[in-house]
């Protein structure tokens, strides 16, 4: 691997360069975390940055016991690329932001049977939370239109049938309300403890972890359809990838388990690295590596945080009045309603993603596709007295 790699103890690794700013909060979390029990090999990413206890954007295997707490409460949080038929050239950026008033409501009776069938093709019997299902959520989560800016690899394109004149849809949001009972079950019952093979809870958890997986899935694609016919246009899926996930996994001849708490899996092909809504996005595509131990076949899932939640406004309120926020330096807007979240999600509080990106490729992880540009980033319409 290449010079953007630090071996912080024999099993743990950070995958970024000493420029790179990484919070030495997050960096103890993850020595922490490698002294779990049955915990073989812990990996940071570039967009590290410290968790309720545990990390993000980092990577944990373990043999003969799993975590459920490593995984968090958002099962399935990924990102899915969708290309839409609405060429980038039609765009009419003042008429666009008036389009979004019901994607955040639950799904009306029209989408009864759709959902239904495609709950059944996906083997999702959960009906607790189908209220929230085609919803975005809070925090990070967003549906971002974008256009392709920059290509560096035109035959990747080719093979993925994306077309630069054509208006891209992101959408970043996991398994709500589901995930989160998840977890909350696991933690009531066993704390932090993990789960041993043996344990009866072992399997149960991994049961309705997958099912929270398939749920994250539909979910990003109920939203891109919501989205898509807000516009009043067609589109089709590109490509799907959790970053928030349990998978079987074998390393260098030991089975074992790979959590990922943030972390974008490098064995599925292409996948986007989001900037934050003021940045690039950026199309990748993994390359193999002769010591996947180093960065356990992952990837940053995005920029990565600077600043903690709840303290953005107090940085930025006496440069930035509030309505400034709804435009950002490369020429896109942003619809969000909720005055907390618009400077909690502010791009000033995140890294530059093309640090992040320079970092994987020093490490000889990946090879950068093509640049993606915001036209217009969603939220929430939430409180806009708030």
């Amino acid at each position: 691997m290449g010079r953007s790699v630090q071996q912080i103890t024999p099993n743990v690794s950070l995958i970024a360069s000493e420029e790179t700013w990484i919070e030495g909060l997050a960096i103890q979390q993850l020595k922490k975390t490698s002294e779990l029990a049955g915990m073989q090999q812990v990996a940071g990413m570039p967009d590290l940055h410290p968790g309720r206890g545990y990390p993000i954007g980092a990577a944990f295997f373990t043999t003969d016991r799993i975590y459920p707490a490593l995984v968090g409460n958002d099962i399935g949080c990924g990102m899915s690329l969708w290309q839409t038929a609405m060429k980038t050239s039609k765009v009419h950026l003042d008429k666009l932001v008036k389009k979004f008033a019901h994607v955040e409501s639950p799904l009306d009776e029209s989408w009864h049977d759709y959902v239904a069938e495609r709950k059944q093709a996906k083997q999702i019997e959960n009906n607790q939370f189908d209220h929230a299902l085609g919803t975005i959520g809070g925090g990070n989560h967003f549906a971002e239109f974008q256009s392709i800016d920059q290509i560096y690899d035109l035959t990747t394109i080719n093979e993925l049938g994306l077309d630069k004149r054509s208006l891209q849809l992101l959408v970043h949001s996991g398994s709500r309300g589901l995930g989160q009972s998840i977890l909350v079950e696991h933690v009531s019952r066993f704390n932090h403890a993990g789960l041993a093979h043996s344990d009866s809870a072992f399997g149960a958890y991994l049961t309705r972890h997958d099912e929270a997986l398939r749920w994250a899935e539909l979910n990003r694609e109920l939203i891109a359809l919501r989205f898509l016919e807000a516009i009043r246009t067609k589109g089709t899926c590109v490509l799907d990838i959790n970053h928030n996930l349990m998978s079987p996994k074998t390393l260098a001849g030991v089975e074992g388990w790979l959590h990922r708490k943030g972390a974008t899996p490098s064995d599925k092909g292409c996948v986007m690295i989001p900037g934050s809504r003021g940045d690039y996005s950026y199309l990748v595509k993994p390359k193999n590596t002769t010591e996947p131990h180093l960065s356990l076949y992952s990837l940053a899932h995005g920029a990565g945080r600077k600043w903690k939640r709840g303290e953005c406004q107090g940085r930025l309120s006496h440069k930035y009045k509030r309505d400034d926020l709804y435009r950002t330096e490369l020429g896109s807007r942003v619809i969000c309603g909720n005055k907390e979240l618009l400077y909690d999600e502010a791009p000033q509080a995140y890294k530059k993603c093309e640090t992040v990106i320079a970092d994987m490729e020093d490490a000889g992880l990946i090879d950068v596709v093509a640049r993606f540009k915001p036209v217009l980033t969603f939220k929430t319409n939430g409180d806009c007295n708030g």
